[in-house]
């Protein structure tokens, strides 16, 4: 939603249009990525459950900056992570709560500390690979778009063996925030 908020502020009304700019989270399940893929994890007893929701709808074309508009947009999801993160973060530090209230804050700050790190990993469509794409001139679009072909498989072999290089990110952060 954050991202559809961002590039409203630019211009661009198409995920007003399309009914996305809501806290109402049936607009944003998808059927494979919300229910059907953490379903079959969950079932198969791997361990490892990962999901997602529908992208929010958004027209680069419609931004007023090309550039920082695009940059914009795609932080904006990263930013939200990250404010929720420290807001619980100071939950935790200075209000006195319940062991359960305390583990459920560390989970809400562990989550979105986790989001924020992956979303900046510099695969497509992670929010990463579009900052960086932002910047990349318009005679390199060709070999951005054979990039994007194979984006999927890149980013399936990063979750299975590149957590281990985001994993101490993930926890100093969590020890920062919530000490």
């Amino acid at each position: 939603m954050a991202h559809g908020y961002a590039a409203l502020s630019q211009g661009d009304k198409t995920a007003l249009y399309a009914g996305r700019l809501t806290f109402n989270p049936i607009k944003h399940l998808d059927l494979w990525g919300s229910i059907l893929i953490p379903l079959f994890l969950i079932l198969s007893g791997s361990g490892f459950v990962i999901g997602w929701a529908k992208p929010v709808p958004y027209n680069p074309d419609n931004l007023r900056n090309q550039v920082w508009g695009k940059i914009w947009v795609a932080i904006a999801g990263v930013l939200t992570n990250i404010t929720i993160a420290v807001i619980f973060g100071l939950i935790a530090q200075f209000v006195p709560l319940s062991e359960n209230a305390l583990s459920i804050v560390y989970m809400i700050v562990v989550t979105n500390i986790v989001l924020t790190v992956f979303n900046l990993v510099p695969i497509p469509p992670l929010d990463g690979s579009k900052i960086i794409l932002a910047f990349v001139p318009p005679r390199y679009e060709k070999y951005v778009a054979v990039i994007e072909r194979y984006s999927f498989i890149v980013l399936i072999v990063f979750i299975l063996y590149g957590w281990q290089f985001i994993s101490p990110v993930i926890s100093r952060l969590f020890e920062i925030l919530v000490s």
